[in-house]
Parts: structure tokens; sequence; C-alpha cells
């Protein structure tokens, strides 16, 4: 008979966390379903006229301050990241969306309580024979 050892549970209830001060609370601000015109693409008639596209931002932050403190102060304000990421789509210009969607990553990852981003850029009319609902990216950095 083969007995099975138990794995220890290391992770820690709630009411453990405040008194291990080096634990992070990592968690997740999603911005989903940000839509902006740009101009972007390769074929000549994409760089004429703006086209829709669509963004979901997925930012790990460590949420312990905000989570005690109840302040914006605390956290990574996404008002401002979706103001800053509408900026880079409606203003500046790319070919290709994996440029795009690495230019947002770069916005994202200005605050320094940004430990990682997950970034989603989807082309909503791309120029395709085929019948799609989109073309995307996504990058993570």
């Amino acid at each position: 008979m083969v007995a099975l050892a138990r794995r220890r549970d290391t992770r820690l209830r709630p009411s453990e966390r405040s008194a291990a001060p080096n634990v992070l609370a990592v968690g997740t601000i999603v911005i989903a379903g940000l839509r902006e015109l740009g101009v972007h693409g390769v074929l000549p008639e994409e760089q004429t006229r703006p086209q829709p596209f669509e963004v979901d931002v997925e930012l790990t932050v460590d949420l312990t301050a905000a989570g005690d403190s109840d302040s914006l102060d605390d956290t990574v304000d996404y008002s401002a990241v979706s103001e800053a990421v509408s900026r880079v789509v409606r203003s500046e210009r790319y070919q290709l969306l994996e440029r795009l969607a690495t230019r947002i990553a770069e916005v994202c990852r200005v605050d320094e309580r940004v430990t990682a981003v997950a970034v989603t850029v989807r082309k909503l009319h791309p120029p395709v024979r085929a019948m799609v609902d989109y073309v995307a990216v996504r990058i993570e950095r």
C-alpha cells in the first residue's frame, strides 16, 4: 500500500495577511472593451481613415494598501489609464497591432505599482476577405 503525502496548504487566510507584512495581495485591475477610433494598419486605405479598435487591459497590482485604506491614492487610477490608452489608439499611428499593443503596455507600465500587464487589441473591421468578428493581438509584459 502506497501512502500519499499531504501537501501543506501554504496560502494565507485573509485574517493572516495583515500579520504577514511581506506578503503582497496581488490583484488585477481590468479595463474591458475600451473602444476608440485610430489609424493603424499596413494597407494604404488603413493609413488614411480612422477605424474602430477595441482594447482590453489587465493590470497586475498589489492591492493591499487600497484594500485597507479605501483611498484612490493607494491604487492605480483606471480612469487615468483608460485616458492614456485612448490617447495612444487615437493619436499615434502604427502599421501592426503588435506595435500598438506594445505601446499600450508601455503606457500602462509607467506607474511603478503595475508589476505586469496584459493587453488585447482588436481590429473590429479588418481588411480580410473572410468573414470574421475581429482580428486581435494579445501581449503580456
